[in-house]
């Protein structure tokens, strides 16, 4: 007579994270947001049954696996069409925690069709959170339906609860990372041999290379250093200012702010060199030929991915005070931070200080990816989701 013997059956705990639907996932032209789902989603992939729903581009199947997650890709020129496909399958999927990315407005189409599931919020700004992206009865909502908030800084997570106070209790901070490996320091074997490479190849022996990376809006504040550039330059006659980015993602399409930026230029084309916007697999390059970077954001800067990346490739950073950005740049150590209402004289100054002395660089460098090797990196981040996805319960 046959024996027959229960065997139970474990599954691993399902996990759905929800792209905005603005840039395909991956893409050389995609903006920070898709990027850290990317990195998170990858993180969490070999411990959970991950699926990443995003948006349909060309030479991209409408399935693929993205760093072990599976990404399942629907159409997003309309907006409230894609996030119902979405909704509708991560309904079939039914994972144990869906995670919406920077769009509060998405939790409520997601409740809508999946009204048992677990949502969880994850901003990486405060954009989405004002009108007129969303009205503030739909943000209470929205929050309400949201079990968890989690943002990047602790910033951000303080404009957030100053918007929605009840939802305080729910809000988790996680700062973002860098892939090291990807951004290597000019300090190590081969960041050297890389970063000799790369000035020997732009003919940039015997500059100081100041470099400002990042889309080229007023909010990003590159207007700055174009007019301080007279006075460095008349100090430091071997400066040379890189200006690497354009308005847009993806694009080199000119704007009334760019053309304003080129023409403060015109004159000192010796001293300036402006790039358009280069895909991201040769972001690292430009930081590791570089001496320092420079991130004059304006207040609304929740994090800045720029400066973990620079940091990592061992530059001294010097910043605007503000927003997430004094969480990370630490002033004294690996750069120097900027009074945002005295930036002119104060980047002036700082930026003189770092083109004079060769062994503050050198050292702020050193602490900068040191830094980012204790604090800053893609496996502290996913190390983190991973802790509150095992709090929500599941198998891991």
């Amino acid at each position: 007579m046959p024996i027959y013997k229960e065997v139970a059956v474990i599954t691993r705990m399902k996990v759905g994270f929800v792209t905005p639907g603005s840039y395909p996932l991956p893409s050389a032209t995609s903006s920070s947001v898709e990027r850290v789902i990317e990195h998170v989603a990858g993180h969490v992939a070999p411990h959970t049954d991950t699926r990443i729903y995003g948006r349909t581009a060309p030479r991209l199947a409408r399935r693929s696996v993205v760093r072990g997650a599976l990404c399942v890709r629907f159409p997003a020129a309309d907006k409230k069409r894609y996030i119902t496909e979405v909704s509708r399958s991560l309904r079939t999927f039914a994972p144990d925690v869906i995670v919406v990315e920077n769009r509060p407005s998405y939790v409520l189409s997601v409740r809508k069709r999946n009204p048992g599931a677990r949502i969880w919020l994850s901003l990486q700004s405060s954009t989405f959170i004002r009108s007129p992206y969303i009205s503030a009865r739909r943000l209470k909502l929205s929050f309400r339906h949201a079990e968890k908030v989690i943002v990047n800084s602790y910033f951000l997570r303080d404009v957030v609860a100053a918007r929605v106070p009840e939802a305080a209790h729910k809000i988790h901070v996680i700062h973002l990372g860098v892939d090291t490996t990807r951004f290597p320091s000019q300090y190590s074997a081969e960041g050297a041999v890389r970063r000799a490479m790369l000035r020997a190849k732009r003919g940039w022996q015997g500059r100081s290379v100041v470099l400002f990376m990042g889309r080229l809006i007023p909010l990003k504040g590159a207007h700055h250093l174009l007019h301080l550039l007279p006075e460095l330059v008349a100090r430091h006659p071997q400066l040379l200012l890189v200006i690497v980015g354009s308005a847009y993602y993806g694009s080199h399409q000119m704007t009334a702010y760019t053309r304003q930026l080129h023409r403060l230029g015109r004159r000192w084309k010796n001293h300036i060199h402006f790039v358009p916007y280069v895909p991201y697999t040769q972001v690292p390059d430009w930081f590791l030929a570089a001496d320092m970077a420079v991130v004059p954001s304006g207040r609304r800067e929740a994090f800045g991915l720029v400066n973990v990346e620079a940091m990592s490739c061992g530059l001294p950073v010097i910043a605007t005070r503000v927003g997430g950005i004094k969480e990370i740049v630490e002033h004294g150590g690996s750069g120097f931070l900027v009074d945002p209402d005295r930036v002119r004289a104060e980047l002036k100054q700082r930026l003189l200080q770092l083109l004079e002395d060769e062994q503050l660089r050198t050292m702020m460098g050193l602490r900068s990816r040191e830094r980012v090797e204790q604090l800053f990196t893609w496996s502290h981040t996913g190390d983190q989701w991973l802790q509150l996805l095992r709090g929500a319960g599941g198998r891991i």
